[in-house]
């Protein structure tokens, strides 16, 4: 499932995952799945018919990343993978950061986010003027929406409804170790 919430030039995609990673950090072994939200820059394109036909929609570079995950193996509601990437190089995001309060009350981190656009921005090393001019006062006015979608998705993931591995058995590449498996939009 994919939600987005376009404003001027800042955009918002927040999806289901359920992600392997074959080369993990120490201590992130195994499967893992939740909720992950990126602010992304937008673009509208031009018309591409009549005065009626559709815009197009480009939703473009990585800005900021949250990742609500949790090991598969653990306990729901741990929040035991949960972190954030302040930044992206190109359309690698940076490495993983784990910050206790994000743990601790994910929605009420990521609220408080939403509400500083600047602070996202200059965080991740884009100047303040690639928003436009009203994209934080909308996005702070989008935020409850948003973090409400967000919490309805990661209970639909605990519900075992998304975030779900691919059908069959997980692949493994030819040494044994588990293959890269990623699903969800984002």
């Amino acid at each position: 499932m994919l939600y987005m919430y376009g404003f001027d030039r800042i955009g918002v995609v927040v999806g289901d995952l359920f992600f392997v990673d074959p080369e993990p950090i120490k201590g992130q072994e195994g499967a893992e799945r939740g909720v992950r939200l990126e602010l992304r820059l937008i673009a509208s394109g031009p018309l591409k018919g009549t005065i009626y036909s559709a815009y197009p929609i480009a939703v473009e570079d990585p800005v900021w990343r949250v990742d609500l995950l949790e090991s598969v193996e653990g306990r729901p509601g741990s929040f035991d993978r949960t972190h954030h990437h302040p930044a992206f190089t190109d359309w690698d995001p940076g490495h993983r950061v784990f910050v206790r309060e994000l743990s601790a009350d994910p929605l009420g981190w990521l609220a408080d986010k939403l509400a500083d656009l600047d602070g996202v921005l200059s965080e991740a090393g884009f100047p303040a003027d690639t928003a436009g001019p009203d994209d934080a006062a909308e996005l702070r006015r989008a935020a409850p929406e948003i973090v409400a979608a967000t919490g309805r998705l990661l209970e639909r993931v605990r519900a075992g409804e998304l975030g779900r591995p691919p059908a069959g058995e997980l692949p493994v590449s030819a040494d044994g170790k588990p293959a890269v498996v990623r699903t969800g939009w984002l």
